[in-house]
């Protein structure tokens, strides 16, 4: 089987967790960024990474599984800066619609799974948020302290379980 881990990373969050899944695998596979890829031909499996910007897939997910991804075995992984496990009611109902826009991504492909984790929230894009005006913006800045550490160990290798249970159900 054939793997491909590609990712796009804005300030190295989603990078670890690509670096994480590519490890995790023994089959022949290979990692590159997504500005290196131009074709998924001849890969059996891609795992797909980015992080959630603006309540979902950045453009350049869109891009590369709108041109390149149909028909094709994708398992997506993603950071964001919310917490995974929260008890805030409001806050599951928003990471779950923004992790829903990322499954419905992949609606041409065949979709084998989605893998998420807490990402650190950069002291710029805090910046931003806060200097944009809007409350609700300025409040995700307010749990960057929150973010800071993540990925974390257990993240990391919780990535690593997800990439082997998708490759172990194709294998079965």
């Amino acid at each position: 089987m054939k793997i491909l881990v590609t990712y796009w990373s804005q300030t190295g969050n989603t990078k670890k967790v690509a670096e994480a899944i590519f490890q995790a695998l023994t089959c022949d596979r290979e990692i590159r960024p997504f500005d290196s890829v131009d074709s998924l031909n001849g890969t059996d499996l891609v795992f797909i990474g980015f992080p959630i910007m603006q309540f979902g897939p950045p453009a350049a997910a869109r891009k590369l599984v709108n041109e390149l991804a149909e028909g094709k075995r994708i398992a997506l992984f993603v950071t964001h800066a919310m917490p995974s496990q929260s008890d805030d009611p409001l806050q599951k109902a928003m990471l779950e619609k923004e992790l829903q826009k990322c499954r419905a991504l992949c609606a041409k492909t065949e979709f084998l799974g989605l893998y998420h984790c807490q990402g650190e929230l950069s002291e710029k894009t805090a910046g931003e948020l806060i200097s944009s005006g809007i409350p609700m913006l300025a409040s995700f800045a307010e749990m960057r302290t929150r973010t800071i550490g993540h990925p974390d160990q257990t993240e990391l290798a919780e990535a690593g379980m997800f990439a082997r249970s998708i490759t172990e159900t194709l294998k079965g």
